[in-house]
């Protein structure tokens, strides 16, 4: 394949036809994939030749989208869209034959978006995975009741549409939820107030949900349910040691899933038998790593990891192949629990289980709450409702018991 494709590959992309191929066998293509991407290039190659263009004007998204055009006036019905080109430009790029990747079209809401994200992590210093969540609720905001090219218009935004919007969002969601809500609300309106966006601070005007701190118990599935999780993995396939490394380890460590999800192979000191925890807030952590989640770990990386060179421990099955994200991660267990006849629940209750051992195993709140490396001991206090014996002690006879 490598013969025919040199003789029919003609220019200037030609030449780095090798080592696109080498990178994407290094990225986990099969071979079905990579003939695939390498007949694009092959083709976008073909059509810089003849049109005298230079590599470099693959950067311009409107030559990108004149170049796909062609593909499609030519007949051809598969790889038409930017998303097709990712492998092929980021591999342009890395080699520096393309300057940078090309702009996708943006509206102006995913402008602001885009001003929003740097903002939170680089003057709040937000981890990446948090702000997921923070731009999940500035999207929403903008498309309801703030579009910038809409019938709503953000300078002019009055506190009365916040309630409004905070109530109607409210109404669909817990309190924990709505409290996490309101919180993420007003971080954005606050940044449009700083960008001058909006012309008043109208973060003030968020109204705080009812009801009162701890006031929901962690839930947590029963030892019947976790057993079963674990059991219905197939370790006989390379997927299925992964899923069970991963399950053992939120079991056993009680970590969160972008923790799992951050965890690199040099964060593993086999000679001290300790693993390195990515917290939040840029906090790095040694924990002790037990026999069992050790064991987990060594039968997927002997014989279940792909050989990349991506560093992350845990990595996705499929093309292009590179570290299994928090999301990632949550598919799994949900998936987990389908496989095992149980409900659906995600990552984090895992760890409210191995807090709930625990201080059924005699453990103090302290020790959970170093366990759970909580840097509040309100946080934990939480598990204090769940310790049935402990609060046995303090409960008092029943008034009609009395003699």
């Amino acid at each position: 394949m490598k013969d025919q494709l040199r003789g029919c590959m003609i220019g200037p992309l030609a030449e780095h036809a090798d080592g696109f191929r080498a990178q994407l066998s290094s990225n986990g293509y099969r071979q079905d994939g990579i003939a695939r991407q390498l007949q694009l290039m092959a083709d976008l190659s073909g059509r810089l030749a003849a049109s005298g263009a230079k590599p470099s004007e693959l950067a311009s998204d409107a030559f990108v989208d004149e170049l796909l055009g062609a593909r499609r006036a030519d007949g051809f019905e598969v790889l038409l869209s930017r998303r097709a080109l990712t492998a092929l430009l980021a591999y342009l790029v890395d080699v520096e034959v393309v300057p940078t990747m090309p702009a996708m079209a943006s509206s102006p809401n995913e402008v602001l978006i885009e001003k929003y994200r740097r903002y939170l992590l680089d003057e709040r210093g937000f981890t990446k995975n948090s702000v997921v969540d923070y731009l999940d609720v500035a999207r929403l905001f903008l498309s309801e009741c703030g579009k910038l090219d809409g019938e709503a218009d953000l300078p002019q935004m009055t506190a009365e549409q916040v309630i409004d919007f905070v109530v109607e969002q409210c109404r669909l969601r817990r309190i924990g939820s709505a409290k996490a809500f309101v919180t993420r609300l007003r971080s954005l309106l606050r940044f449009l107030f700083i960008a001058e966006v909006t012309a008043q601070q109208l973060a003030g005007a968020v109204p705080t949900p009812s009801g009162f701190s701890g006031g929901t118990l962690p839930r947590s599935p029963d030892d019947e349910a976790v057993a079963a999780l674990l059991a219905h993995c197939d370790r006989t396939r390379a997927t299925g040691r992964r899923d069970f490394a991963i399950l053992t380890m939120l079991v056993r460590l009680c970590l969160r899933a972008c923790e799992v999800a951050a965890l690199e192979l040099d964060d593993l000191d086999w000679h001290r038998g300790e693993v390195v925890v990515r917290g939040k807030g840029g906090r790095r952590e040694r924990l002790p790593l037990p026999s069992d989640v050790g064991e987990a770990l060594v039968d997927y990386l002997s014989d279940g990891r792909p050989q990349v060179a991506c560093r992350a421990v845990f990595l996705k099955v499929n093309a292009p192949i590179g570290a299994l994200s928090p999301d990632g991660i949550g598919d799994l267990v949900r998936r987990a629990c389908v496989r095992a006849g149980a409900a659906p629940f995600g990552p984090h209750r895992l760890r409210h289980h191995g807090a709930t051992m625990m201080l059924q195993r005699g453990a103090t709140l302290a020790e959970v709450g170093q366990a759970l490396r909580h840097v509040r001991v309100a946080t934990t206090a939480i598990y204090a409702k769940v310790d049935r014996v402990a609060l046995g002690k303090l409960a008092q006879p029943w008034p009609g018991d009395l003699s």
